[in-house]
């Protein structure tokens, strides 16, 4: 990735990071507005990868509940 992808994944990152321990949802809006009025690239780079991560994280959690139903379903046939 570019210096910009880099960075708005990292900051992405650290922003899950803290909503997950804090639940604080708000501080991504004071992040998209501050990011917005200094670089609309920044900001655009930061959205995607906040979805990207936020998506991978929900796919991931919904692969485990299946696989661990599926396990489930296999310790009972025995």
């Amino acid at each position: 990735m570019g210096v910009t992808e880099d960075l708005a994944d990292d900051l992405a990152l650290k922003v899950i990071q803290y909503v997950d321990a804090s639940g604080d949802e708000g501080v991504i809006t004071e992040i998209v507005t501050l990011l917005g009025a200094t670089s609309q690239t920044a900001e655009e780079a930061f959205l995607t990868s906040l979805r990207v991560r936020r998506a991978n994280m929900k796919a991931r959690e919904l692969l485990a509940g299946k696989i661990k139903a599926f396990k489930a379903s296999k310790s009972q046939e025995t």
